[in-house]
């Protein structure tokens, strides 16, 4: 750590910024301080090298906070890092409607493997590699209260050099499914609506070409694990109700009814997640059922 740099402070402030509970310090001082040296190390060992930071976990385990957390913690030692979610990178919602026609009628909700414009992704990535002092990127945005991306004019600029991106999804750094786990439907929305199973293996196919091309420049993949898929609709409702009452309205935000099926369409996928990522993911970071942090194992 730097020694100019007072961490706690930095934390303290988030926490309040962020209206996060007091838990989080803690965690903060115990994981994430640890976590944040182990990205800086990476960073010092290849100085102009831009390093690419996955952050994995099921909806609710609090990715996009751990990602704002580091990226406010390594700009502090000095760093331009740049957050960036796979969620910004959804299709338009005409698009969507496009698959549905041609595909399946499910493609039309984001989120699964499929709905992402990864071509854009690749090449926002291959910009920042070489992004000097004197150019400008323009970052994509998805607003999820509309389910349209944010018109172009509205991007956040950022100019380079950029020492670090944080990439975070729930099902980035994942791996596509053996083909004969797809036969079989593991909830109601598969057997009933995708009967087939021409959806799962469309997301399958994609997982295990074009996503993989873009999780292959990650550097270092960071798992927050949560403690089952049983736990993931709870705080996935939770995130909903927050979204309603950050905006005080329920426009384009999803009832209990349509959160159900949403949730269905991750299940197949955040359960491949939980089994296979831990034995390939760089840092895990397992949560228990309140949110809080009790263990952490490392390679390397």
């Amino acid at each position: 750590m730097s020694s100019s740099t007072n961490y706690p402070q930095l934390i303290q402030q988030f926490v309040q910024d962020e209206n996060l509970p007091e838990s989080y310090e803690e965690d903060a001082r115990l994981w994430f301080l640890p976590l944040k040296d182990r990205l800086l190390n990476a960073i010092r060992s290849q100085p102009g090298t831009l390093q690419v930071i996955g952050i994995n976990g099921a909806q609710g385990t609090g990715k996009s906070t751990l990602a704002k957390l580091l990226q406010t913690l390594l700009q502090a030692d000095g760093f331009s890092v740049v957050s960036l979610s796979i969620d910004d990178f959804y299709y338009s919602r005409e698009t969507r409607q496009n698959l549905a026609k041609k595909i399946h009628p499910l493609l039309k909700s984001r989120g699964v493997p499929g709905t992402h414009d990864v071509t854009l992704a690749n090449n926002t990535l291959d910009t920042l590699r070489t992004l000097s002092a004197i150019e400008t990127l323009a970052l994509p945005e998805f607003d999820k209260a509309t389910d349209e991306p944010v018109a172009t004019a509205e991007w956040v600029g950022v100019s380079g050099p950029i020492s670090l991106v944080i990439l975070e999804g729930w099902f980035v750094g994942a791996s596509p499914e053996d083909s004969a786990a797809l036969d079989k439907p593991i909830n109601s929305l598969e057997a009933e609506e995708d009967e087939s199973g021409i959806w799962r293996q469309y997301i399958n196919n994609k997982l295990a070409t074009e996503y993989q091309t873009l999780f292959s420049q990650i550097n270092e993949l960071v798992l927050l694990k949560a403690p089952n898929f049983e736990q993931v609709y709870e705080w996935r409702a939770l995130q909903e109700q927050k979204l309603k009452e950050e905006r005080k309205t329920g426009a384009g935000l999803m009832n209990e009814a349509e959160l159900t099926r949403f949730i269905q369409q991750f299940e197949r996928l955040t359960r491949h997640c939980l089994t296979s990522l831990p034995s390939r993911a760089d840092v895990v970071l397992e949560l228990d059922s309140n949110h809080r942090i009790h263990s952490s194992s490392l390679a390397g």
